[in-house]
């Protein structure tokens, strides 16, 4: 599912208009049109004495205009509140605004602040407001007389009367998901051809509450001219990178993991790390801990292997283990680094040489990202792939910043990083992004607040690295990890309840996850 930039929408609507010929009156009237079927689709059995539309004097507002008309053919009693002098209403909207007078639907201007005090109380009468004030492209922060009807309209929300954005919510940055200074909180939001990076980034999300996307009638050529890389993981884009077992499939076919995780205090990171990486299907893993641990991590990882490395004292893993590393990472598939791995000074040094000597896929998480913050030159070296599993401040000690910067932009963070240093980045959180060095980035609809609770980055490391273990390519492996974590979560969360459930409950739920998409695919039995 393809998620658009506020600048691809705007070369989208030109192309349709100025290369194909569609006029831009028969964009605005599909976009009504189909916003009005959502509307009532939502809110009809609400909409008892009439509908608000607030709207401003550009396209947004030419849609709500457009929007009256049609509430008002199926009997609504619809007002239209235009936030400018009519006069100063433009192009496409301007023929708009001319059919709701010429049919008699009411059109109060109010352009300044105090004419907006005079119809507040009208305002509150409606069972439902519509915002068609400001749409997409907003890049600055919202002022004031604007701002005064933003948080008017906020106000009469929270006291019980919805809000249907058109679009996208009024000072939501459509890129970004960040709110402009002032946002129209919705219910329910109908956008135009294609969903928004700023509906599914949080916490544009909120804001934007129930989201239909409406065809327009934008090309499909179009679409693929202006090429826009940023997309939502869907459940259908996950099952196809599932491949079927054969019947005769054994462990060996379905490859084998290093783990190189785990300190004193820390070994049920590198235990949940081990086990995530089988319950996502890796047919061996080998957990590499420090020697006076691993009978300690023999009792908890009972279907994975362990190795003893040497260690600095204190359970934490020496440099001088590199050369057992480099030995146990012969003939594995994959090696995840980090989880619970501790940073002594030693073990620094250990994460570095193995980025620069271990010449397979690596998965790098936790402290394995701390330990080569301030050398990240180190994976513009590396010839293999590698993955890189960042909460918002890890990535922010990744890049010199701090984690409010990084929340400001999560999906232009990783990109930029993942393109830069030829790395894929799944920076986790709320709509986990995933980068890649090909400057292509998802974000992930899946998961909850409930997983907001210690160990699971260390359940997503281990099932990341599962899939690649099994062959998955690297996009693959991390779209897959990354949806399934937050879908096992979310069963979780209606089952066993919203908060509270462990990250180990979630390691546990991945195969039925995976289940759930693959039933249709998994091969009958041959008849007898």
């Amino acid at each position: 599912m393809i998620l658009v930039t506020a600048r691809e929408m705007q070369e989208m609507d030109r192309q349709a208009i100025e290369a194909h010929g569609i006029p831009g009156l028969e964009l605005m009237e599909n976009a009504g049109r189909g916003a009005t079927d959502v509307l009532l689709d939502q809110f009809a059995g609400r909409i008892k004495s009439g509908v608000g539309i607030v709207c401003g004097k550009g396209n947004n507002g030419g849609d709500g205009f457009v929007i009256a008309r049609y509430l008002a053919d199926r009997r609504i009693d619809v007002t239209v509140y235009l936030l400018a002098a009519a006069a100063k209403v433009k192009g496409d909207a301007a023929a708009n605004l001319k059919r709701l007078a010429a049919l008699k639907i009411p059109v109060i201007e109010i352009p300044d602040e105090d004419s907006f005090s005079r119809v507040k109380s009208e305002l509150s009468r409606f069972d439902l407001l519509v915002d068609a004030i400001l749409g997409t492209g907003l890049t600055s922060d919202v002022r004031g007389y604007f701002k005064t009807v933003i948080n008017f309209i906020n106000s009469l929300n929270r006291s019980g009367i919805p809000v249907f954005a058109v679009d996208m919510p009024s000072g939501l940055n459509s890129d970004t998901g960040q709110p402009c200074g002032s946002c129209v909180r919705a219910q329910g939001t109908a956008t135009f051809a294609l969903a928004k990076i700023g509906h599914y980034s949080y916490p544009g999300a909120d804001y934007t509450g129930k989201l239909e996307i409406i065809d327009i009638g934008i090309p499909d050529a179009v679409v693929e001219a202006v090429g826009p890389r940023q997309y939502l993981l869907t459940a259908e884009q996950i099952r196809a990178a599932f491949p079927i077992r054969a019947a005769d499939t054994h462990k060996g076919h379905t490859g084998h993991l290093l783990v190189i995780a785990g300190s004193t205090g820390k070994t049920g990171a590198a235990a949940m790390t081990a086990v995530s990486a089988m319950r996502a299907g890796a047919g061996l893993v080998t957990l590499g801990i420090a020697e006076s641990l691993n009978s300690i991590m023999e009792t908890q990882v009972l279907e994975a292997m362990t190795s003893p490395l040497p260690e600095c004292g204190c359970g934490k893993l020496a440099d001088t283990a590199i050369d057992d590393i480099v030995k146990l990472a012969d003939g594995k598939n994959c090696l995840a680094i980090g989880p619970g791995i501790g940073q002594a000074e030693e073990t620094r040094s250990l994460v570095k040489a193995v980025i620069r000597r271990i010449n397979m896929p690596i998965v790098i998480d936790a402290d394995g990202l701390n330990n080569i913050a301030g050398q990240t030159q180190l994976l513009k070296k590396r010839k293999a792939p590698t993955v890189l599993t960042p909460h918002p401040g890890e990535m922010a000690r990744l890049i010199g910043t701090n984690a409010a910067e990084v929340q400001q932009n999560r999906l232009a963070c990783a990109r930029d990083f993942a393109a830069h240093f030829d790395v894929h980045v799944v920076l986790k959180g709320a709509a986990t992004v995933i980068a890649h060095p090909d400057g292509s980035a998802y974000i992930n609809a899946t998961g909850n607040p409930g997983m907001a609770s210690g160990g699971m980055g260390d359940v997503l490391t281990g099932v990341l690295a599962g899939f690649i273990t099994q062959g998955f390519t690297l996009e693959a492996a991390a779209h897959a990890a990354v949806y399934l974590h937050g879908a096992a979560a979310d069963t979780l969360a209606q089952t066993v309840g919203p908060i509270g459930y462990l990250a180990g409950e979630v390691m546990s739920a991945i195969p039925g996850e995976i289940k759930k998409l693959l039933d249709s695919q998994i091969p009958k039995p041959s008849p007898k």
